[in-house]
């Protein structure tokens, strides 16, 4: 018989364990594949930091919404899934090795209050390389979702390495986000950096909360003119041609890396960022 699109045989009992047909219901659920979480972590919202590219700055965009979230009173965390590239830690100037105890693995807290997990905290050196394969690095980022005992957390922040391999493929088929951030610069290659992150994005059912455009723009200091260095933007065009808002335009600013450079990036205003804190409070409201 026919149910919606789905073709069921007459005799189904439901139990799609023993049945030999391959028929829609069989087949698992998105939810089906999620990691389940540290018994005593209840993370409300998930949010991913994607790009199809390194270098245009995920990990600053994450800190920076994180802090951000923290100082209107959410408590807020960050799982560092890049873990050949870690650069968490050293934002914000988190150096001690993470613990455990019976309930799990300890996050580390930032000066405010930001829980993080990152490989880094784990080394006894931040400066060995992690040369290991696929399998085991998909298989530390699952560990820092399900081992780590994160508490009671309203934003937890995902920043993943680039591209679309391995480690970005685990965090969407085990970690429920609640919805992705794709970073961006300025460049003619925004188009395909912006398709690939929305493509993935699609394939595996994720929401698209909208993008962040870095190195947008460097302002004088003196006349306050905006001086478009890496060329002018393409963010508007791009995100209108796959129905994405643009969340914020951030500027070069020798300022932010210096406050990054230092662990100090809880000190960092970014008011550039902002309107996209409100625009992911309205959006993620239940």
């Amino acid at each position: 018989m026919r149910i919606g699109d789905e073709i069921m045989s007459d005799n189904c009992t439901s139990n799609c364990s023993t049945c030999p047909s391959k028929c829609d219901s069989s087949k698992p659920s998105r939810e089906d594949l999620f990691e389940k979480s540290n018994e005593y972590s209840n993370v409300k919202k998930v949010i991913g930091v994607v790009s199809g590219k390194g270098g245009v700055g995920k990990s600053l965009i994450t800190s920076c919404l994180s802090v951000l979230m923290r100082r209107k009173g959410y408590d807020t965390a960050i799982l560092d899934a890049d873990v050949t590239g870690p650069s968490i830690p050293k934002a914000f100037g988190v150096h001690e090795k993470a613990l455990a105890d019976q309930y799990g693995i300890i996050p580390a807290e930032t000066k405010t209050g930001i829980k993080m997990m990152s490989v880094n905290l784990l080394l006894d050196n931040e400066e060995t390389p992690v040369v290991w394969r696929g399998p085991v690095i998909s298989g530390t980022v699952k560990q820092f979702w399900s081992e780590v005992n994160w508490g009671e957390v309203d934003y937890m922040f995902v920043d993943m390495p680039p591209g679309t391999g391995d480690v970005p493929l685990t965090v969407f088929q085990s970690i429920p986000l609640d919805g992705i951030i794709i970073a961006t610069s300025p460049q003619e290659l925004v188009s395909m950096i912006v398709a690939k992150a929305v493509n993935m994005a699609k394939s595996m059912q994720v929401p698209i909360l909208g993008v962040v455009e870095n190195y947008s723009y460097y302002q004088c200091d003196d006349c306050g003119k905006k001086v478009s260095i890496f060329g002018e933007s393409h963010v508007e065009e791009i995100a209108k041609k796959y129905d994405l808002d643009v969340l914020a335009k951030i500027p070069i600013n020798p300022e932010i890396a210096k406050k990054v450079d230092a662990g100090e990036v809880e000190e960092i205003e970014a008011n550039w960022l902002d309107d996209a804190v409100t625009k992911l409070e309205s959006k993620l409201v239940k």
